[in-house]
């Protein structure tokens, strides 16, 4: 999965209709639609066969996956510094949100070793210096990130303690959440009351710039 200084990838060609970004990406993307571009022929190719995403998901790679997760970056203010994408999987959100914020030092914390390995091909090939991979289960390991993200990982109410154990005191918490988020933030009150979780609320990221837009739970940490 080797790319040149222009990003290209010969395994699949630039004119493969599943593949060529929608007209809103340019504008969510910015300067980080080369990257992007790679980023989702990677995903087309290696994360399929290495069965990080699956085939019909192709189809839907900027739409499903790209976009919605670049929006999350809206959420992140000017003044943090560090993000840790819990259970990263295939880098969505974290490859994605280190591509958007360059600024950022972004943590890929995620604990099997083949997806580890993805992700590391990724951070090296697409020249991403502000990002690592750390090996782990966030109930095992203590930062203190910034920002948490966290995206297809658990339901709320067991994603609310992994997520303060990788968190400052008062750091932000997003999961990426769609339909079941309001749901899932009645069921975990009592768990975000315990841990002395903040203003947890569901918000829209990327309103009037993708269509839908992603639905994400935010708390602070206590």
């Amino acid at each position: 999965m080797a790319v040149d200084s222009d990003f290209a990838d010969s395994t699949v060609p630039e004119t493969t209709p599943d593949l060529r970004p929608p007209p809103a990406a340019a504008a969510v993307f910015g300067p980080a639609l080369d990257p992007a571009r790679a980023f989702a022929r990677m995903l087309a190719t290696r994360g399929v066969e290495r069965g990080l995403i699956g085939p019909h998901e192709v189809p839907r790679l900027w739409d499903r996956h790209l976009l919605n997760c670049a929006v999350v970056a809206d959420l992140i203010d000017s003044r943090s510094r560090t993000l840790a994408d819990i259970g990263s999987g295939a880098g969505l959100p974290g490859v994605v949100l280190a591509m958007m914020r360059p600024d950022l030092s972004v943590t890929l914390l995620e604990p099997m070793e083949r997806r580890c390995r993805f992700l590391s091909e990724c951070i090296a090939e697409l020249g991403l210096a502000n990002t690592s991979v750390l090996r782990g289960r966030a109930e095992d390991t203590v930062l203190s990130a910034d920002v948490a993200t966290a995206r297809a990982v658990a339901p709320l109410d067991r994603l609310a303690d992994m997520a303060v154990r990788v968190v400052r005191p008062g750091g932000m918490v997003l999961a990426i959440k769609g339909r079941t988020a309001a749901g899932e933030l009645r069921k975990a009150r009592p768990v975000l009351r315990r841990i002395g979780a903040r203003d947890a609320e569901v918000v829209r990221a990327g309103e009037g710039k993708v269509d839908p837009a992603t639905t994400v739970v935010r708390f602070f940490a206590r």
